[in-house]
């Protein structure tokens, strides 16, 4: 019932705070370096689809004009 409603980013959250609670010392190392720089999970799921391709453009686009301006 729960699930009907529920969006695919507070599903996420949902499934990722069940998982502290079983077992919170599991991946200690790797949430310690994840909260340090960040995941491409967590930002992606902060923009949606269209900053998401709003982002994947820039980077596009960057990545044509340094290989213009550096060659």
């Amino acid at each position: 019932m729960r699930d009907e409603n529920e969006t695919p980013e507070s599903s996420r959250e949902r499934m990722r705070q069940e998982e502290l609670k079983r077992n919170p010392a599991g991946n200690l190392n790797d949430s310690f370096q994840r909260a340090q720089t960040g995941g491409l999970a967590d930002l992606v799921g902060g923009l949606g689809w269209k900053g998401s391709g709003i982002l994947i453009l820039v980077l596009i686009i960057v990545g044509i004009l340094a290989a213009i301006f550096l060659n």
